[in-house]
């Protein structure tokens, strides 16, 4: 209760407030707030220009950021307080750390509670709108904006449904020229409104799986990525990781994810449409324009690809900041202060003459545009939690960060300590905390990691997703695995939109747009007429990595195309789906899929049954008899990033092109570890 009345007592004094700053300050700024998911710090030509032979991507091209740089403020050492998506994006909206604010993991939706920089600008008079990607569990909702056109989850990149002010909405086209759309859509509607505005616009690009527009599926081809010295540098949390010696030759160049710098290129594109709306609208002389990523990446380094960990790859990101109000002094100025996520909202609530929160516990950069700040941090906090995916096998991290220097804390295992002195060594190839003669380094770190603990108030927040094989002594690979039901849906009833799992996993679904309808022998049935579906949340207990996964379900088509249920994507997914009334059940794992195809159509009410075997075999059943088998090239050993949906397949397609969304009737829908079992 304290916290909701001084959320509500907050939202009183600053809607006085603002009546008085519009009378005395009416050209407050308007902000625009880009962002990309997982482009690391140096994936922008600018970069790669400054680092001259240094440089690992030199062929590299984003014009856009470059433009922006040259107008604008740059960054060289921005950072994120915990490397994972949907935690960062949190911290961006709150300005606080992750084990304050709820989210700590990918698969919790955001607290509509919550105090942001939206719900407080909005209370002072801004006009507020979220743009893309959000990526908060399967949320729906985007507390404190007034306008919204986003997506679940990760979606796909082509022709991916929005949601539009909660509404669905189909698209057509690359996911991040649609969110462009709609932020141009959103712009002009503010042409001669007297309200100043702020928007945040979320790409997808560069999120895996890379697939760029047409317009880019050809750029930077052949080109090969400079090779750096912690190619073959291990971590100490995958065991199984040892220290390769470089080769005698080492190649000065390796291969490199080109569809990655693709996707940024194409989102370099997006961002030049909105810089040039807001130069045709007459935008661009009162709006801060502020274009970063949620997370760093690593493309090879410690032989890591992903981000999570505490290596600079991993925290480091892109930003630049342009408001053309602060004169010449502000155009092309690099600086090289560290600057967190966690001060972007305390930032645009100062230029917008905001009081923050006390509760906030970042801080604000304005000074830094304006010129010599005089003290700013010397270090700051990282912290990562251990996720429930089985495949993530980065445990709770805690770090902390100098200009210069880095100790790395692994909680439950302090023999894995790590001290770089970034100087000398900013690949950080050599962990100097067991040598005597970084004694005097190791305890300055240890003392500035305890005061900082004490400062930002740590724990591990009771909601932490852990994995299942959390605590256990051989790791994930002890995770036992009882073969069984593990998800049960008989859709006799919704429940005001909540679908039952009648299985002990209780793992209830989200109905969108479906009804009942009767089915056979007086049993109810779900109806699907192709706009809606049901959405299943993930839970450690839907993970097929590694074992017999069997789905299945009783349906009734009234089309002869359309998706019965799809979970994950091309790199990690499965599909059960039909094609000229014929069954299929397609199956990816590393971007490699098979599909097992029934010879005939069904008729009326037929059950349906797709197996993965742990041999890799992926097998396809009609009524209860098998009728098509394939083999998967490689093992499924992930658990799928995307959620599962039943009537359709909402987030990155298993299937390509994807098939249109399930018409007809569906009785009943299960999932099983191992055979189905009646």
């Amino acid at each position: 209760m304290k916290t909701a009345r001084w959320v509500f007592a907050g939202f009183i004094v600053l809607g006085v407030g603002s009546q008085t700053r519009a009378a005395d300050a009416p050209a407050r700024p308007n902000f625009l707030f880009v962002y990309t998911d997982d482009q690391r710090y140096d994936a922008m030509s600018v970069v790669q220009k400054e680092q001259g032979e240094a440089g690992r991507f030199p062929w590299f091209q984003t014009p856009h950021m470059d433009r922006l740089a040259a107008e604008g403020v740059r960054f060289r050492n921005a950072f994120v307080v915990n490397s994972l998506c949907a935690p960062s994006r949190a911290v961006n909206l709150t300005g606080r750390y992750n084990h304050c604010n709820g989210i700590a993991s990918n698969f919790r939706p955001f607290p509509e509670a919550s105090v942001t920089h939206a719900t407080l600008l909005r209370a002072a008079g801004y006009t507020t709108a979220y743009v893309g990607k959000w990526h908060m569990g399967s949320q729906r909702e985007r507390p404190g904006f007034d306008f919204h056109a986003s997506y679940i989850g990760h979606a796909r990149y082509d022709d991916a449904p929005f949601v539009v002010d909660g509404k669905d909405v189909p698209s057509s086209g690359w996911i991040d020229d649609v969110a462009t759309d709609y932020a141009l859509g959103f712009l002009q509607r503010q042409q001669g409104s007297a309200k100043p505005w702020s928007m945040v616009v979320g790409f997808k690009a560069p999120h895996g799986p890379c697939t760029p527009p047409g317009r880019a599926r050809e750029r930077f081809s052949g080109a090969l990525a400079r090779a750096v010295p912690n190619l073959h540098t291990p971590v100490p949390y995958l065991p199984g990781q040892k220290r390769q010696p470089p080769p005698a030759e080492a190649p000065a160049e390796v291969p490199v994810n080109l569809n990655y710098f693709r996707c940024v290129s194409a989102a370099d594109d997006c961002l030049g449409r909105l810089l040039g709306a807001l130069d045709e609208l007459g935008f661009a002389s009162n709006t801060v324009v502020i274009y970063t990523s949620d997370n760093g990446y690593y493309l090879g380094e410690h032989g890591l690809g992903d981000k999570r960990s505490a290596y600079d790859e991993s925290l480091r990101v892109p930003f630049i900041v342009r408001y053309p109000a602060l004169g010449p002094a502000a155009r092309g100025q690099v600086r090289d202060e560290m600057v967190l996520n966690l001060d972007l909202a305390q930032t645009l609530l100062d230029f917008a003459g905001v009081p923050a929160p006390k509760e906030m516990q970042g801080r604000s950069w304005r000074p830094l545009l304006a010129g010599p700040a005089g003290e700013w941090r010397p270090s700051w906090f990282y912290e990562y939690f251990a996720e429930k995916q089985k495949n993530s096998l980065v445990p709770d991290i805690t770090a902390v960060r100098t200009a210069n220097a880095k100790l790395i804390r692994y909680t439950d295992h302090p023999e894995w300590t790590e001290l770089f002195d970034l100087a000398a060594d900013p690949f950080e190839t050599r962990n100097l905390f067991a040598e005597p003669a970084a004694a005097a380094l190791r305890e300055r770190l240890l003392s500035e990691h305890a005061r900082l603990w004490r400062e930002v108030g740590y724990l591990v927040p009771e909601y932490v997703d852990r994995p299942a094989w959390w605590g256990l002594p051989g790791g994930p690979d002890a995770l036992p695995d009882k073969p069984g039901l593990r998800l049960h849906y008989r859709f006799g009833s919704l429940e005001g939109g909540r679908v039952p799992d009648l299985s002990e996993t209780g793992v209830d679904g989200v109905a969108r747009e479906v009804a009942l309808a009767p089915g056979r022998e007086g049993r109810k049935a779900l109806r699907l007429q192709g706009t809606g579906y049901v959405e299943v949340p993930k839970h450690k207990a839907l993970n097929p990595a590694g074992k017999t996964w069997s789905v299945e379900a009783v349906v009734k088509a009234e089309q002869p195309d359309g998706v019965i249920l799809a979970r994950g994507g091309k790199s990690y997914g499965y599909a059960l789906w039909l094609e000229e009334g014929r069954p299929r059940f397609t199956v990816s794992a590393n971007n490699r899929a098979v599909t097992a195809e029934a010879s005939a159509a069904i008729e009326g009410w037929a059950t349906l049954a797709g197996c993965l075997t742990e041999d890799c075999r992926v097998t396809l059943s009609v009524n209860g008899r098998e009728v098509a088998s394939a083999r998967l090239p490689k093992p499924f050993d992930r658990d799928p990033n995307d959620a599962m949906q039943i009537g359709a397949d909402t987030g990155s397609p298993v299937v390509e092109p994807p098939p249109r969304p399930f018409v007809g009737l569906i009785e009943r829908v299960r999932l099983f570890s191992g055979p189905v079992t009646e």
